[in-house]
C-alpha cells in the first residue's frame, strides 16, 4: 500500500469543504400583486344603497362612504380599496351578490394595480 502526501488542493476539495457551500444563494421573494376593487355608476342603484355597501363590505365610516359614492356618481367609477387577489375577488363577489339580492344593477369589478 502506498500513501500519497496530501496537497493543498486535496484539503479544499474533500468532503465537507465543498466550495458551493461557501456561497449562499438568496432567493428574493416578491410581494403578490395587488388588485383595485372599483364600483361603477349606474342610473338605477340608489345612492343610499351604495353608501350602505361601502360601509358594510369595506369598513368605511359614513362620511368616507358618502364621499366615495359621490365620486362614483360624478366620475362613473371609483376605487374602493386595494387588496390581494383573493380578498379582492371575495369583495367583488360579496358586493355583486348583495346587489342582486336587493335587485340593484350595481357593478363591482377588480383589476390589477
Amino acid at each position: 500500500m502506498t500513501i500519497l502526501p496530501m496537497t493543498m488542493s486535496d484539503k479544499t476539495d474533500g468532503p465537507g469543504n465543498d466550495a458551493s457551500l461557501l456561497t449562499k444563494t438568496k432567493t428574493k421573494t416578491e410581494r403578490p400583486p395587488l388588485y383595485k376593487v372599483m364600483l361603477l355608476n349606474d342610473d338605477y342603484t340608489p345612492m343610499e344603497f351604495v353608501v350602505h355597501v361601502l360601509e358594510r363590505f369595506f369598513g368605511l365610516n359614513h362620511a368616507q362612504a358618502f364621499d366615495i359614492m359621490l365620486t362614483v356618481h360624478k366620475k362613473g367609477l371609483a376605487v374602493v380599496g386595494v387588496f390581494s387577489f383573493e380578498v379582492a375577488e371575495t369583495k367583488v363577489a360579496q358586493v355583486m351578490d348583495f346587489a342582486r339580492r336587493h335587485q340593484h344593477p350595481l357593478q363591482c369589478t377588480m383589476e390589477k394595480e
